[in-house]
């Protein structure tokens, strides 16, 4: 029997029209003996989807436990938007006023809202109802927490350099949308804590100049309360941010794969290459079970620990305020700013009041906050002059200056946020409000200067220690006695894997010692932008203080010829090639200070 082609299979090939009959022992690929499942031949066929899988299935990513944090904040997102969509089918988002008539005997017979009442009913009413919202709070709030401590890596590794910056900017942007989301959301129930939140939120609005009382109308649709803003903040929470924070989180994905991932220093790592694993079948294999270890902490939390319990607070009522309310953590620093802002900043200028005290804590520092995350790789780069793509990352003691900024930073928000609860604060340790908030006020001027320096001291000295290191090696505790009766600790060398983390990285240098003198050979004045000796400044600021890796020459001088104590007492920092950068990439430099070949990862 002749054989039918099966398909247009032969129309792909170089010699059309000679159709060779298919050797009787081919296999069918539909059928179950075929080297690739049926349903993957079928798609294959028809979009493709081949070349896009085998690309996607060996990416590689390196393997660090730092990494996890984003997909921390991925899968809690993930949790969230599940539990959010189940509690849509239950929710009503309306102010429509009724008489509460359900299982929660203490508000029998309370008028409130029609979203309270539903956020009661799912409660205690619905199966599981109650262990859903408390998962997606908990999972909103996981979201964020991820979102920041993977900010906060990016930030002290430099993974936000070329040619990242605008996947750090995307970032930024899914941060401030987040907390934005989060806000939404908490103030969906119409109970007396996110009432009071909405209405701080009208305070804010307000305050702004000129527009104040237009924007807070077009928002509330009239005064508040009124009966518009718990369906429009409803249509915010589950449509159009969700849309963008999906969105940009796909993209901020597909920017890292077209960049390729970064990694830590070590040995055979560059900024050519990723070490770890693919995706399949090993990374798949662990992400899949990370985000089941995700899932079932946080149900684990959100059955056990109690959180946004409305019920207790009643419903909302404009004439009411919570006593010792507070928003969630994300938002602590912006009112903290307001609790710590003078009362003397609200004036009146031709009978129009300007409450400076409230707008500059909100409308102002909100959107300030964002910004300056936001400029700050452009800026860097700026003041460094480092045009290079980076892929292989910093540790945070090898950038003591941006180590030192976001210390600072964290300890502005440590002294707002402290400054959110200080009338907790006080009553809970019987002190003064007032005694308080001039506490945190000085704080708040005194403390980032202060864990600036610090912690640019510290990175210096564990800088100068792994140079201690590389140089003499680990302290072993034991005393030798030399033939002449002198004593000394006898060090261990490093190895290769250990001592080339310590010596990978740049030892930069001012701008302002790399661009020449202000006149050229012939006395002419150099050419220079208005803003070079303010860029010069800076960029000594930020390196002046660097301490360089060790140099093969460095390296060699302390192994064989007792030079480390001349090398310790010479110019401090001594800028110089690092060990590695001298003999290419893929080389070490042994204990005799010769070339050899870097050892891999296997």
């Amino acid at each position: 029997m002749s054989q039918v082609p099966q398909g247009a299979d032969h129309l792909r090939t170089e010699n059309v029209g000679v159709q060779d009959p298919a050797p009787q022992s081919q296999t069918d690929q539909a059928s179950p003996d075929a080297k690739f499942p049926g349903a993957l031949v079928w798609a294959d066929e028809r979009v493709g989807a081949a070349k896009g899988m085998r690309f996607a299935f060996k990416k590689v990513f390196p393997d660090h436990w730092s990494f996890l944090l984003g997909e921390i904040a991925m899968y809690s997102m993930i949790i969230a938007l599940v539990t959010g969509t189940f509690l849509t089918l239950w929710f009503v988002p309306s102010l429509g006023h009724i008489t509460y008539d359900g299982s929660y005997v203490p508000l029998k017979g309370v008028g409130m809202s029609e979203a309270y009442a539903s956020t009661l009913d799912i409660s205690f009413e619905v199966k599981g109802g109650l262990l859903i919202r408390q998962l997606h709070h908990w999972s909103a709030l996981f979201f964020i927490v991820g979102i920041a401590l993977h900010a906060a890596r990016v930030f002290f590794t430099g993974a936000f350099r070329k040619p990242r910056e605008l996947n750090w900017v995307i970032g930024v942007v899914l941060s401030l949308l987040a907390i934005i989301e989060g806000f939404a959301g908490y103030s969906l129930p119409d109970d007396l804590l996110s009432g009071t939140g909405i209405r701080a939120m009208n305070g804010f609005m307000m305050s702004a100049p000129v527009i104040g009382t237009w924007m807070t109308f077009f928002i509330f649709g009239g005064e508040f309360p009124g009966e518009a803003i718990i369906p429009r903040l409803y249509i915010a929470h589950v449509l159009l941010l969700p849309a963008l924070i999906v969105g940009l989180f796909v993209l901020h994905l597909a920017l890292v794969v077209i960049h390729k991932h970064t990694q830590y220093p070590g040995p055979g790592r560059t900024d050519d290459n990723v070490v770890g694993f693919p995706v399949m079948p090993v990374y798949a294999a662990k992400a899949g079970g990370f985000f089941f270890v995700v899932f079932g902490i946080t149900a684990l939390i959100s059955a056990l620990v109690q959180i946004n319990g409305v019920w207790v607070y009643g419903p909302y009522d404009p004439t009411q305020v919570t006593a010792g309310s507070q928003p969630d953590f994300y938002m602590w620093f912006s009112d903290g700013a307001l609790r710590l802002l003078p009362g003397w900043l609200e004036f009146t200028v031709f009978d129009t009041v300007w409450s400076f005290n409230i707008f500059l804590g909100s409308l102002v520092l909100l959107p300030l906050v964002w910004i300056i995350m936001g400029v700050y790789p452009f800026l860097e780069a700026w003041i460094t002059g480092d045009k290079r793509e980076h892929h292989v990352l910093q540790r945070p003691r090898n950038a003591p200056v941006r180590t030192g900024i976001g210390v600072a930073a964290i300890s502005v928000y440590l002294v707002l946020a402290l400054a959110c609860i200080n009338d907790i604060l006080a009553i809970k340790l019987g002190l003064s409000i007032n005694d308080l908030t001039i506490l945190f006020r000085v704080l708040f001027f005194v403390l980032p200067p202060v864990a600036f320096l610090v912690t640019k001291k510290l990175c210096l000295s564990l800088q100068q220690h792994d140079r201690e290191r590389v140089l003499h090696g680990n302290e072993t505790g034991r005393i030798v006695r030399t033939a002449d009766g002198n004593f000394f600790e006898a060090h261990e060398p490093l190895d290769e894997y250990e001592r080339w983390g310590l010596v990978a990285y740049d030892s930069p240098v001012p701008l302002g010692l790399t661009e020449g003198a202000d006149v050229d050979e012939r006395g002419v004045a150099r050419q220079r932008s208005p803003l070079t000796s303010a860029r010069n400044a800076v960029s000594h600021f930020f390196y002046k203080d660097t301490v360089s890796a060790v140099t093969p020459h460095e390296l060699a001088a302390a192994h064989h010829h007792g030079e480390h104590e001349a090398l310790e007492s010479s110019a401090t920092p001594q800028l110089g090639i690092p060990v590695n950068d001298s003999v290419g990439d893929d080389d070490f430099v042994d204990e005799h200070g010769s070339a050899v070949q870097a050892p891999r990862h296997r």
